[in-house]
């Protein structure tokens, strides 16, 4: 039998407490005059007496005297076994077991020791390293379980924020990032170090009203919504700004202007330049998505939109009269994104073509660091598109100064194997080659170098700028000409999927499943948007398919199922696929499928301005989120999707019930119209619909 330490020590103090009977002879008994003074001994000895016969019986359990006997010392006598046979056998083998027996807790003692001992020195950096960290979300946690134990009826809603920030962009503004010594150009730039963090809701300005219904609201918007004066509008200089006109409360997007040649007949020439007949032919051409460096306010894109092809815009941020805030609110896709310092948070190979009309970027600057950024995020094959007085031989414009930078553009342009397709007026087309081995044949020394697998990031997350050429060793080096065109492009075989490491079933589930979902969100929130208001005064009748969202901000996209989905049910929308950066990054796959996204931290302020999306969607965030112990409150996350969420906006959370019972908690502090749904394909899962009221300021 083998006992357990607990056990061993038990049956050693039985024995010890007892005589032994073992029927000896009666010479071998004690009197009774022999045992009371043997029992008055006992009750006079010492606690250390007991412990010394604990050790000597330990003792005597290993180790044989020579005359081949064991003798165990019970506190009365001794009792002696005379080992011989098989009874010498047994007790040979009881003696082994029990020697293994104490050697094993003598190691596992020791060990134990030497473990502790060992944790409590050289793990004590780490632990004192992140122990700060942990206090300080210990703290905001503790506040948030606090409120969310009060329950709804007494939890505390969030104050309205002062006035001055109806247009507040966190990381952008520039006041607060001079203060941080952002001087040199970067004040314009994105910032998120430490700030101070507004516990509030932004209210929209004094006299907002809700965007028309498109495409009505993609040609006319209020002047109100954004923050941009008539005296800007006039005076704007670029060919998307002139194309404005102020009619009394609205701003008006004519493409037709009298003027200026629309943006019709300037689409239309880059077509020709490129050598198609017209821009209903780029799709064929390869091109699907666009980059529209200083897109003005959106028209560039807006009329492409007409042709399947998505344009992004992006631009730097804007106190006011903000080319990104006008684009979103015409319903169009803009962010706020700067060469100025950093890379794009975009993959390398992402798009089609890139766009610069008047962007107001000065190429040259910088050794042309920033025609490597742009280099970096064009796919081979794709087209540079670049309109500026630089670029004409010709007019007032024509300068020794603008002679000296068209002419290293042009130089820096042939060092990146770019061809020069068409040059007219002030519009230049470039073709970026579609062979690697073009940057091998250039002259030694001519031009960038290419860039080491270190410093060759696929998806770089506002990185400093790499003057070295990128991506020329990338699995996604596919020429444009050579993918499968639009929409066809969306559908992925296996083989285009091994390149990202998706297996083809987890792809084909994911789809399969979004479809499902997509009809049951339409049948839930059609009848809550159009039993609720289904005709404002003065708007006309919706027209098919009859939804008021325009654009969707996919917090946690994944593979893109949830915009393939929509768009295979018919829905007029486009969507912001997000891919968090705690988790896969499957974002060259999303921009590879024809869709427009992004890679974002939801710790910090997404690059929008406030009241810019009609709906808020997030499948798994929240479990996410909560993986992660060092990430920012789950109520932080909140007061962020209400600053870019419209008036009247939706959101769509699908997560652990556990986790959207949180979330149906927290919003009520937020004043959101709020209700639980459960799932019948999975009793795990339930689906959080919310509204954002239209508060107005007072």
């Amino acid at each position: 039998m083998i006992f357990t330490s607990h056990s061993l020590f038990s049956v050693l103090v039985w024995r010890m407490s007892r005589p032994l009977q073992r029927g000896h002879s009666s010479s071998n008994s004690l009197s009774k005059e022999d045992v009371k003074d043997k029992e008055d001994e006992d009750r006079t000895r010492s606690p250390r007496d007991h412990t010394s016969l604990l050790l000597r019986y330990l003792t005597s359990l290993f180790f044989l005297d020579n005359s081949n006997s064991l003798k165990i010392d019970n506190g009365f006598g001794s009792d002696t076994f005379t080992m011989g046979g098989s009874r010498n056998r047994q007790n040979i083998i009881m003696v082994f077991l029990r020697f293994s027996l104490v050697l094993i807790v003598l190691v596992a003692v020791f060990g134990s020791l030497w473990w502790a001992i060992s944790i409590s020195t050289t793990s004590r950096g780490v632990i004192f390293k992140g122990y700060r960290r942990l206090q300080e979300h210990l703290v905001s946690d503790l506040i948030d379980i606090g409120e969310i134990s009060l329950g709804p009826s007494r939890l505390k809603e969030l104050e309205f924020c002062s006035e001055e920030s109806e247009n507040y962009v966190p990381c952008f503004n520039v006041s607060e990032n001079l203060v941080s010594g952002y001087s040199d150009g970067g004040g314009f730039g994105r910032f998120c170090g430490v700030q101070l963090k507004q516990n509030c809701l932004v209210l929209p300005p004094l006299n907002y009203r809700i965007p028309l219904r498109w495409p009505t609201g993609r040609d006319v918007i209020w002047v109100a919504n954004v923050k941009i004066t008539a005296q800007e509008v006039l005076s704007s200089g670029s060919l998307t700004k002139r194309m404005m006109m102020l009619e009394e409360d609205q701003i008006s997007f004519r493409s037709d202007s009298l003027m200026f040649d629309g943006v019709e007949d300037y689409s239309h020439q880059i077509a020709e330049m490129i050598g198609l007949r017209n821009e209903s032919y780029l799709i064929q051409a390869g091109v699907r998505t666009v980059l529209d460096v200083g897109c003005g306010y959106g028209s560039f894109g807006a009329h492409l939109f007409s042709k399947q092809l998505l344009t992004m815009c992006v631009a730097n941020y804007e106190a006011s009269g903000s080319q990104v805030q006008l684009t979103l609110e015409r319903g169009l896709p803009a962010m706020i994104g700067s060469f100025s310092l950093k890379q794009l948070p975009y993959p390398s190979l992402s798009f089609d073509m890139l766009h610069c009309a008047r962007c107001g970027v000065d190429w040259d600057e910088k050794d042309g660091i920033l025609l490597v950024e742009a280099d970096r995020v064009l796919r081979p094959g794709g087209y540079f598109v670049w309109t500026s007085p630089i670029t004409s031989s010709q007019g007032s414009h024509h300068s020794k100064d603008n002679q000296r930078k068209w002419t290293f553009v042009r130089s820096l342009a042939e060092n990146l194997c770019w061809e020069m397709l068409s040059q007219q007026d002030e519009t230049v087309v470039w073709k970026k080659t579609s062979k690697r081995d073009c940057y091998a044949s250039r002259k030694p020394g001519s031009g960038p170098s290419i860039c080491s697998k270190g410093h060759d990031v696929e998806t770089p997350y506002y990185l400093p700028l790499q003057p070295c050429i990128g991506a020329t060793l990338s699995q996604r080096w596919i020429p444009i000409e050579m993918r499968t065109t639009w929409p066809s492009r969306a559908k992925m075989t296996s083989t285009e999927l091994d390149i990202y490491g998706v297996h083809s079933d987890d792809f084909i589930e994911d789809g399969l499943n979004w479809n499902s979902a997509i009809s049951n969100y339409w049948s839930l929130l059609s009848p809550l948007i159009f039993s609720d208001h289904p005709k404002r005064p003065g708007d006309e009748d919706p027209t098919p398919p009859f939804n008021m969202l325009r654009n969707v901000l996919d917090m946690n996209a994944r593979y893109g199922g949830f915009n393939s989905a929509l768009l295979e049910e018919g829905k007029t929308v486009w969507v912001m696929n997000v891919v968090p950066k705690t988790t896969s990054n499957h974002l060259p796959l999303i921009l590879d499928r024809g869709f427009i996204g992004v890679l974002h931290d939801w710790c910090e302020p997404f690059p929008s301005y406030p009241r810019t999306y009609d709906m808020v969607h997030a499948e798994g965030l929240l479990s996410l989120h909560s993986n992660h112990i060092h990430r920012c409150p789950m109520l932080d996350l909140f007061i962020e999707i209400d600053r870019l969420l419209r008036p009247e906006g939706w959101v769509l959370f699908r997560d652990e019930a556990s986790l959207i019972g949180t979330a149906r908690t927290l919003v009520t502090s937020l004043r959101w119209e709020a209700r639980v749904v459960e799932i019948e394909s999975n009793s795990d899962e339930r689906l959080l619909v919310c509204q954002k009221p239209f508060f107005k300021r007072n």
